[in-house]
């Protein structure tokens, strides 16, 4: 069945975008009525973040995200197939001097999980010898797709989650940088509570101590669908982060510069809500005795 898909998915590419644009938003109309847990998770994050929108802006809303997440499904094999004058035309850079900039230093590029973000490290990866960590797919088969396709590009390095962040730093000191995504809820280890859209959130520390223990400079890079191209836009490089002035002790530094991620985080999110990866939960860690949003103890 897996080979099947892959070749579904070898034939899709071929299609022009704005045809697999129209076919990914059907899938994700078809998801949103057929996949019941993942419609309630997506329901229930907008009801926590944005309390003020009726049942109706919800619903409309979610409908919008599934839209963009079909899309996303179906262009997949795009980025891992696609020649590469192609992916050139269909993705755009704006303010790639940035990264220019700052190369041979470390570097971490804070890759929020929206729905353009497979488009974004392709493309990217296309320039610069990039280094990322990603969450291995339980099929092997398809794991090892993933990896010829994202790897398929310049000299980059996927390790998997299991080996850790540590194993990030020698090539984010020899120059390379690093796509980050760390706006997941990945548990309670290496995370504090902060808030995300009011609600607190368990969210890793992990872009403060790296940027700390490598010296690097973190820049924003968030990869957007727009029309029928994607646009990755590389945004200032943040200062004075990690942050640097003097506290009462040294993780109330990590905890202003967590939630200075998710507030900047929600600035982009509000830009283009539907695009945001709202189907994953979110909020699935809770404090001490404080009990879950979503009814249902699984991933």
């Amino acid at each position: 069945m897996t080979h099947l898909l892959l070749a579904v998915m070898w034939l899709l590419h071929w299609l022009p975008l704005s045809v697999l644009s129209r076919l990914g938003h059907g899938l994700g109309w078809l998801l949103y009525f057929f996949v019941r847990e993942r419609r309630q998770i997506t329901l229930t994050n907008l009801g926590l973040c944005f309390p003020q929108l009726s049942a109706a802006e919800k619903s409309a809303l979610a409908r919008r995200h599934f839209a963009f997440f079909g899309r996303n499904m179906l262009e997949l094999g795009l980025w891992w197939w696609a020649s590469a004058a192609r992916i050139r035309r269909l993705v755009k850079i704006t303010h790639g001097e940035r990264l220019a900039a700052c190369h041979g230093r470390p570097m971490i590029l804070f890759a929020p999980h929206f729905v353009g973000l497979d488009a974004g490290w392709i493309r990217l990866a296309m320039d610069h010898a990039m280094v990322t960590i990603y969450a291995r797919a339980k099929n092997r088969t398809f794991d090892a797709a993933l990896r010829r396709g994202r790897l398929r590009f310049g000299k980059t390095t996927l390790f998997s989650r299991q080996e850790g962040v540590k194993s990030v730093i020698r090539p984010m000191r020899e120059g390379r940088p690093f796509y980050y995504l760390p706006d997941m809820d990945y548990g309670a280890k290496d995370a504090v509570f902060v808030p995300f859209f009011g609600v607190p959130a368990a969210t890793i520390t992990g872009l403060s101590r790296l940027a700390k223990l490598t010296g690097a400079t973190v820049i924003p890079t968030i990869t957007r669908m727009v029309g029928n191209h994607y646009e990755i836009e590389v945004g200032e490089p943040w200062t004075d982060f990690p942050a640097t002035h003097p506290t009462d002790a040294a993780t109330d530094n990590v905890v202003a510069d967590t939630r200075r991620m998710n507030a900047f985080l929600e600035t982009e999110i509000l830009r283009s809500p539907a695009q945001y990866y709202w189907l994953h939960k979110r909020f699935k860690t809770r404090p001490p005795g404080e009990a879950g949003f979503y009814g249902s103890p699984r991933n």
